[in-house]
C-alpha cells in the first residue's frame, strides 16, 4: 500500500476505501490459502486484522458507531486467536534470551523451545476451529459489503488528521514516566496505542513517502522493543509453579530480568523520539504534508 495512489481534490476517502478493500483481501487470502500452515494462517489474519482495525479506528470519526462496532468485533475475533500468539511469544522471548550469553546447554535449549513448541501446536488447533473460521469470514463479508454503504469518498483530510492526532495523543499520553517501574499490562496497553499508530501512519505515506515512511519504521522499532517486553512478560507466566518451565526458573528469571531492562532502555529512548511533539503540532505537521502535496499537484498541472 505504500505507493498506492492518492486521488485527487479535497478528499482522502478514496485512498482509504483502496486501502480497506487490500487489508480484507489479505485477510481472505490467508483463510482460504491451503499452503498456509495453522501457525502462518494465524499470523496473516491478525496482521491483516491489525491494519483493518486501526483503519476502523481512525474511520469512528467520520463514520461513526457502525465503524466503531464493526472495529470491536474484529478485536473479539482476534483475541479468540490468541492463545497460539502467546505461546509463540514466549517461544520468541527464549530465542531473544539465547542470543546472549544464557548459561544453558544446548541441550536444555531445546528441551524448552519443545516443551513450548507443542504447547503452542496444540494451541493453534484449538483456535482456529470451523467456528471460528466461519466467524472470521462472515465479518469480512459484512465488511465488504458495508464499505461499499460507507461515504468514504467524502471524507475530507481534515477528518483523517483529527483522527491521527487522536491516535497520537492516546499512545503520548500512555508514555510512562518511570519506564523501570511500569505495569506489564500498561506496557501492553502502549504497545497497542503504538501498534494503531504506525498502521494510521502506513496511510498516508503516499502523502511524502520519506516523511511517512520513516515515521511508520521509528514506530515499528518502538514496537518490536514493547512487543520483547511482552514476550518476556509471558515467558516469565511459564516459569510458575507446577507451569511447563518451572524446573528452570531460578535460571532465567535473571536473564528475563535483564533482557526486559535492555528492551525497556531501547523503548525508552525511541518513544521520547517519536512522541516528542505535542498532539497539536504533530496534526499540524500532518496538515502540512497534505498542503504540501496539493501544491506540488497543482504545480505540476499548471507545468
Amino acid at each position: 500500500m505504500a505507493g498506492a495512489h492518492v486521488g485527487g481534490g479535497a478528499g482522502f476517502g478514496g485512498h482509504l476505501a483502496d486501502s480497506a478493500r487490500s487489508m480484507l483481501a489479505d485477510a481472505h487470502q490467508a483463510l482460504a490459502n491451503s499452503a498456509l500452515t495453522d501457525a502462518e494462517r494465524v499470523h496473516e489474519l491478525r496482521k491483516a486484522f491489525k491494519r483493518w482495525r486501526a483503519l476502523l479506528r481512525l474511520l469512528a470519526g467520520p463514520i461513526g458507531e457502525p465503524a466503531e462496532a464493526m472495529r470491536r468485533e474484529a478485536r473479539e475475533l482476534m483475541r479468540s486467536l490468541s492463545g497460539a500468539r502467546d505461546v509463540q511469544g514466549a517461544l520468541d522471548a527464549v530465542d531473544d534470551l539465547m542470543r546472549g550469553e544464557s548459561g544453558l546447554s544446548p541441550r536444555t535449549q531445546q528441551t524448552i523451545r519443545s516443551r513450548l513448541a507443542a504447547l503452542r501446536d496444540a494451541a493453534e488447533s484449538a483456535c482456529l476451529t470451523p467456528e471460528a473460521h466461519s466467524a472470521i469470514t462472515a465479518h469480512l463479508d459484512r465488511a465488504g459489503e458495508t464499505l461499499a454503504a460507507w461515504p468514504l469518498a467524502d471524507i475530507d483530510f481534515a477528518a483523517v488528521a483529527d483522527a491521527l492526532a487522536v491516535t497520537y495523543r492516546r499512545a503520548r499520553q500512555l508514555t510512562p514516566d518511570d519506564w523501570q517501574d511500569v505495569d506489564p499490562a500498561h506496557l501492553h496497553e502502549l504497545r497497542r496505542r503504538v501498534v494503531e499508530h504506525r498502521h494510521q501512519m502506513e496511510l498516508i505515506e503516499p502523502l511524502w513517502p520519506r516523511v511517512t515512511k520513516a515515521w511508520a519504521e521509528e514506530a515499528q522499532r518502538l514496537r518490536n522493543q514493547l512487543g520483547a517486553c511482552q514476550d518476556l512478560a509471558v515467558l516469565a507466566t511459564f516459569l510458575a509453579p507446577h507451569r511447563p518451565l518451572a524446573p528452570w526458573r531460578s535460571r532465567l528469571t535473571p536473564l528475563i530480568a535483564a533482557r526486559h531492562a535492555a528492551h525497556l532502555k531501547s523503548a525508552a529512548r525511541l518513544a521520547g523520539r517519536l512522541f516528542a511533539e505535542k498532539p497539536k503540532a504533530f496534526r499540524k505537521r500532518i496538515a502540512a504534508l497534505w498542503t504540501a502535496r496539493k501544491r506540488r499537484k497543482s504545480a505540476n498541472q499548471d507545468g
